[in-house]
């Protein structure tokens, strides 16, 4: 489960996880954290510690006030022309927001992308890694 304030923006090569995909994402990823009024870059030990992993309590970045800590997503249907990835947000271990995001396979497309664009982005990271062990 990644931080909502995480935006992904690459793979990490540098950071070391012993199973990498087992990550929330499928992968261990660079990217800015959102939760300050500008985009921050975090430190290798945040990347690692809190923004891929999420419930990021001891982050120094995230506020009190939030209404989620963590992001899953999962693959519900891949039915070859389209992929419907179901998502929920957690707060303190618990759901306060789930839905689904459709993607058309043959557009590579996103038909309504979510409106949260960090988790917009995580779930196209996360599909993004599911696709390439799929082709495997």
């Amino acid at each position: 489960m990644a931080c909502p304030y995480f935006f992904p923006t690459e793979k990490s090569s540098n950071i070391y996880w012993a199973f990498p995909q087992r990550l929330p994402l499928g992968a261990g990823f660079c990217g800015s954290c959102t939760a300050v009024a500008e985009d921050s870059l975090p430190s290798e030990p945040e990347l690692r510690d809190f923004c891929n992993l999420g419930y990021a309590s001891g982050c120094s970045r995230i506020p009190a006030d939030r209404r989620s800590d963590a992001v899953r997503f999962a693959v519900a249907i891949d039915a070859g022309d389209h992929i419907l990835v179901h998502y929920c947000c957690d707060r303190d271990h618990a759901p306060v927001e789930h839905g689904q995001l459709r993607y058309d396979c043959l557009t590579q497309a996103w038909p309504l992308p979510h409106q949260n664009v960090c988790i917009q982005r995580q779930a196209e990271c996360y599909l993004s890694t599911y696709l390439q062990r799929r082709r495997k």
